[in-house]
């Protein structure tokens, strides 16, 4: 099966203080990081970039420019993604220590017959829905689980999810809401989003110990 990969990198990094993903990790940019672990795992990757992006991707990787929100953005690289592609993942930048195998539990579940496969870990820690800084609710844990990129799609499936325009906090939102039907994989406890610059620090301290 074609498979190829949209990895968002689009973002302007308000909370982590800037372009977030080309902040440097052990001499590597995190989108580069992110794109090559891709490369390995799919046909062809699309990268998406904020409108005044100066990295330069490396050979027969394409590059567009993002939009004002996440499925936006996702939507602009698949317009990129040739219209053969049969599985498309799509990753976040921010996740550099995603593996190969990670991306490949993924497009197999798809392969299996999945219309989308989304990395996922259950949740540990006591959940409480807070308003004005108080707890009005304890949320039971059970079944609850904390999802990740890279999430892998049935093309026709995700491109559906996005001709009408929705927005979601990801792409397998707007499948779920399209009524298709998403599984989970086993997702990656080191699989960290760098969301602020503390958990850069974190991950450059995980690859420490190695």
């Amino acid at each position: 099966m074609s498979v190829w990969a949209i990895v968002v990198a689009a973002g302007d990094g308000s909370r982590f203080g800037g372009a977030k993903q080309f902040a440097r990790l052990a001499g590597r940019s995190l989108v580069e990081r992110a794109v090559a672990t891709a490369r390995e795992a799919c046909d062809g990757v699309v990268v998406v970039l904020p409108p005044d992006g100066q990295w330069v991707p490396p050979e027969g990787v394409a590059t567009v420019t993002g939009g004002v929100t996440r499925s936006e953005s996702v939507r602009a690289g698949l317009r990129a993604v040739p219209p053969d592609a049969e599985t498309i993942v799509v990753h976040d930048a921010a996740r550099p220590l995603a593996t190969r195998a990670l991306f490949l539990a993924a497009v197999r579940a798809v392969e299996a017959g999945a219309d989308a496969a989304i990395p996922a870990i259950p949740v540990a820690d006591t959940v409480k829905r807070v308003s004005g800084g108080r707890v009005v609710e304890t949320v039971a844990r059970d079944g609850l689980h904390a999802v990740q990129t890279p999430q892998a799609f049935r093309a026709e499936v995700l491109r559906d999810a996005h001709a009408g325009g929705a927005t979601g906090t990801d792409d397998a939102a707007l499948v779920e809401a399209a009524g298709w039907t998403v599984v989970v994989v086993e997702g990656e406890a080191r699989n960290i989003k760098v969301t602020v610059a503390t958990d850069l620090e974190l991950i450059d301290g995980l690859m420490g110990a190695e």
